[in-house]
């Protein structure tokens, strides 16, 4: 009676955790699916509709890589973001010298999606180790080391040499699938999944 006992809960913490490990996997998936698009690069700031607004769908940041990789999932980050930021203004940067969220661009500011990830998602180890990210990680880096910051997912591709997990964003050259996980200087790494 043991034996099965610990077999059931064997089985059953092994399916928990494959929920999550298989949500990250969809996560790094529907990001490669938007490398197929035609994006060009457009830091504009655009009046977007709510909940589930987007920028025209051929312009796009880093951000709106991971943006929209959430919402083929069903994870609204514009609604998640805002609505977050309503309540808990005062713990989101104070970069753009704005007095309260505003539902058109806080979702595609990374120290913004950082605070939020932190908030409601996994922290991860920060190292310099390819085998510490997994498909469907969210990665922050600061580009130039004066805070010009970027973000990208985590795929399930492997570089050549198969040491490395490429990376998928949009760095002014449309989103793309690239080996540069660890080019830049990491200032953040998350799992992010609503419970």
């Amino acid at each position: 009676m043991r034996r099965i006992l610990f077999i059931i809960i064997v089985l059953l913490t092994t399916n928990l955790a494959l929920g999550e490990t298989n949500f990250l996997v969809q996560l790094a998936d529907s990001a490669l699916a938007l490398t197929k698009q035609q994006v060009a690069y457009d830091p504009s700031y655009f009046q977007i509709g709510y909940p589930n607004g987007d920028v025209p769908a051929n312009k796009g940041v880093c951000t709106d890589v991971v943006i929209r990789a959430y919402r083929k999932l069903g994870i609204d980050l514009q609604k998640e973001v805002y609505e977050d930021m309503k309540s808990n203004f005062e713990k989101y940067p104070k970069k753009w010298g704005l007095s309260r969220p505003d539902k058109n661009i806080d979702h595609r500011r990374v120290p913004n999606l950082m605070v939020f990830f932190s908030r409601f998602g996994t922290v991860k180890k920060i190292s310099q180790n390819p085998n510490d990210y997994q498909p469907g990680d969210i990665v922050c880096y600061d580009l130039n080391g004066k805070g010009l910051t970027h973000i990208g997912i985590v795929s399930t591709k492997k570089s050549q040499d198969g040491k490395r997990n490429l990376l998928i964003h949009n760095i002014g050259r449309e989103q793309v699938l690239e080996d540069c996980l660890l080019s830049f200087t990491i200032i953040g790494h998350y799992a992010y999944e609503r419970k």
